[in-house]
């Protein structure tokens, strides 16, 4: 299996959306390395950096469920090359 690693930022505009970023990241647990996440209290926006180690299809399936959740932004980079298991 073919698998690529990336980061995935999100911005959070409106922070009751985090309740639904929260639980897509869960379920998505499985290709996640790690994650950090950043309030800007002043903005009263927040700042979330996923590290991902999976298959195309599956960051790919990540990233369209978040982009699919209101009042957020999602870009992902990821790796050029595949690496192998």
């Amino acid at each position: 299996m073919q698998k690529r690693l990336g980061v995935i930022g999100i911005v959070v505009d409106d922070l009751s959306a985090a309740e639904d970023v929260n639980a897509v990241l869960h379920e998505f647990s499985r290709i996640i390395v790690g994650r950090m996440g950043i309030p800007h209290r002043n903005r009263g926006v927040s700042v979330i950096s996923v590290i991902v180690d999976g298959t195309g299809d599956e960051i790919s399936a990540l990233t369209g469920r978040l982009g699919r959740i209101r009042n957020i932004s999602v870009k992902a980079a990821l790796t050029k090359q595949e690496a192998t298991e």
